[in-house]
């Protein structure tokens, strides 16, 4: 059976890069975002139950955030435009406990990355506007979501854009070192 996902872990572990495999011709392009089967096969066997499409201008940045109590792995793609993806691990008990893994995900090179749960997420957008897709593992809860700063310092995420458009609430979010323990995965 040929194989029509390619799956590459990254250097944080439970972080993975996918490569789908495109077939083009002159009409355009015909991909799957996602086939359960051909994905467990290839090794991630995560269970999706939520679907989420995000549509964002140029410079916007979002993120970065994470649910505790109902964490959530996500399958991100840009069906549109081009983002730089970013997971930080907030995993207390990981060697890479505060560490960040980013990608170049874009309607051109249809990479997919899936995050785990335990990670923050937050994306921005490098294209004049980008449409990013996302199924996630458990379901989303208002008062569930938490966050830390895109630009905590400590953490040192180098962003490919230098003055992000960002939200009041996403400004205000704490560093990871202001955070206790009851308010990080485990």
């Amino acid at each position: 059976m040929q194989m029509s996902i390619r799956i590459s872990a990254t250097e944080l572990p439970g972080i993975l890069l996918i490569e789908p495999r495109v077939f083009e011709d002159p009409r355009g392009f015909f991909l799957e975002t996602h086939h359960q089967r051909k994905y467990s096969e290839a090794g991630l066997d995560a269970q999706f139950v939520q679907d989420n499409h995000s549509h964002s201008k140029r410079d916007t940045l979002r993120g970065l955030h994470y649910q505790l109590a109902h964490p959530q792995g996500k399958l991100i793609y840009a069906a549109c435009g081009e983002i730089f993806d970013v997971a930080v691990d907030l995993r207390r008990s990981s060697s890479a406990f505060g560490k960040w893994y980013g990608a170049r995900l874009s309607s051109e090179n249809h990479l997919q990355i899936y995050i785990p749960p335990g990670f923050a997420h937050g994306f921005c957008v490098l294209s004049d506007r980008a449409d990013v897709v996302y199924k996630c593992t458990d379901f989303y809860y208002a008062d569930d979501d938490l966050g830390i700063l895109w630009s905590d310092p400590d953490i040192g995420i180098r962003w490919p854009i230098s003055e992000p458009i960002i939200s009041e609430k996403d400004k205000a979010l704490p560093a990871l070192s202001q955070l206790s323990a009851d308010k990080l995965p485990a």
